[in-house]
């Protein structure tokens, strides 16, 4: 009976998790799709990750480079491709972990050294996923206005 249960249940929960990460395949296609698009009509000069990310960098910064688990103090503006922001911090800049944010921002963010300032293009599945968070609905392609005020 337990082997017939395994034997049943294993090729299930495998073509589930082949499904899902076609589908997370798939929509990264789209979201890079839309992410050069934005990057086309906006004239920029973006490098991407493995992972999906595109960022630009406007200012590298001189200071020091932070790791993707740093504290460190950001000032940023956050918005949709169609430019309609849906966040923001205070010039001065907001204090946090990295371990705590968003993929994207792991990521990204340590491209840049203090006093770095430039651009990440986050596909949804390194932003808030299929589900979305809050008002961000899910699938989102995530575009972030950074500054690198200091890694604390």
């Amino acid at each position: 009976m337990r082997k017939f249960f395994l034997l049943s249940v294993c090729p299930l929960a495998i073509a589930l998790l082949f499904a899902q990460c076609n589908k997370a395949e798939r929509q990264l296609k789209k979201d890079k799709k839309i992410i050069e698009q934005y990057i086309k009509d906006h004239g920029l000069t973006a490098q991407s990750t493995e992972d999906g990310l595109y960022y630009v960098i406007e200012n590298a910064g001189t200071g020091t480079q932070p790791s993707s688990s740093s504290t460190v103090k950001v000032a940023y503006k956050g918005y949709y491709t169609d430019g309609r922001a849906f966040d923001a911090s205070h010039v001065s800049g907001v204090d946090f972990s990295l371990a705590t944010v968003i993929k994207g921002w792991q990521i990204g963010i340590p491209k840049f050294k203090e006093g770095g300032k430039g651009i990440l293009l986050i596909p949804s599945g390194l932003g808030y996923g299929p589900k979305g968070r809050g008002d961000i609905p899910g699938n989102e392609v995530l575009i972030f206005d950074i500054t690198l005020i200091d890694v604390l």
